[in-house]
């Protein structure tokens, strides 16, 4: 009587064993097209930065740069300017990311629905995307003009001037320049330009709901709003995180719509973090010190990201 053994597991040959390095390396030599510029780009910029950021680099200086440690750190933590800063740049951030994320779910709810010309209206909707954040800029800066802007005139229309202080034409209310109406104005900009990504986003995930899921809730008597709660939104749940996540990060490194629109001002009401981190390199010239501003902004929004994802990820597990 024998005993019964298992079967042994199959071994590669051994030529195939001898190409798989020969394999690896042509997978190697696809890939390093694409991740070239990578390299070049942003990964090695970052690490500059980052070992920038412990020197007193500066512009013109005959000296050579020094490494000075944390010196630059225990000067930005005393830095109420940067903090105020900072402050500005997370109400931008939030006060654009969330009637971002509204808006363009509403609009891609609206341009779901099997109306007439929704291709057209589709096309439409993505028209503020195509264009230059410095085309935006100048365009919305003609809108909010004081004197010919078509805000101005479309209230003085309605009757809404004098409430304003938009008496007649040539004493129009400068809303970009104003300490209370800056932001607001500006907020309003960044939500105009940035929805149509949200919404071309938002638009795809619902397109990947199964309609029968729809039609079943239909027949059990379920409403709009119910058919919303229980079968669009669970689908549209990791959707929405991703997006809000990376507009949130988008948003708060915005540079080029704020400087174009107010350049900071007035008052340094509308001075984002990245114009600020930009005043400092490019204008005072202090190289060192505007890294340590952007490795800083980066240490906390990747911490508030982190626990933002982490609470929505756990709530959904819970689920």
């Amino acid at each position: 009587m024998t005993l019964a053994t298992a079967p042994r597991r199959p071994t590669a040959p051994a030529a195939d064993r001898a190409a798989r390095p020969r394999r690896d390396l042509g997978a190697w030599f696809l890939v390093l097209p694409a991740l070239l510029p990578i390299l070049v780009l942003s990964v090695g910029p970052l690490l500059y930065g980052i070992g920038l950021a412990f020197t007193d680099a500066q512009s013109g200086r005959t000296q050579a740069t020094r490494f000075v440690g944390l010196l630059n750190f225990s000067d930005l933590f005393q830095d109420s300017l940067f903090w105020d800063s900072f402050r500005i740049g997370l109400i931008w951030a939030f006060g654009v990311t969330v009637p971002q994320f509204l808006l363009a779910l509403g609009l891609a709810l609206l341009l779901h629905l099997d109306l007439r010309l929704r291709w057209l209206a589709r096309a439409l909707a993505i028209i503020p995307w195509a264009m230059p954040e410095v085309v935006v800029g100048i365009m919305w800066r003609l809108v909010y003009h004081p004197d010919a802007g078509i805000l101005n005139e479309t209230l003085r229309g309605l009757g809404l001037g004098l409430g304003l202080g938009l008496s007649g034409a040539g004493d129009g209310r400068d809303w970009l320049s104003g300490l209370a109406t800056a932001l607001p104005a500006v907020i309003v900009v960044g939500v105009w330009a940035g929805m149509p990504q949200t919404t071309v986003t938002l638009l795809a995930g619902l397109q990947n709901v199964p309609r029968e899921l729809h039609e079943a809730a239909s027949m059990d008597g379920a409403g709009a709003w119910r058919r919303f709660r229980t079968v669009t939104w669970p689908a549209l749940r990791p959707i929405a995180l991703a997006v809000t996540a990376l507009n949130f990060i988008w948003n708060f490194n915005s540079f080029a719509l704020v400087f174009v629109l107010t350049d900071g001002g007035p008052g340094g009401r509308t001075r984002l973090p990245m114009l600020f981190a930009y005043e400092e390199a490019f204008r005072y010239g202090q190289f060192g010190y505007a890294a340590t501003m952007g490795l800083a902004m980066v240490a906390v929004i990747s911490v508030l990201l982190a626990v933002y994802l982490s609470g929505r990820l756990k709530g959904d597990d819970d689920r």
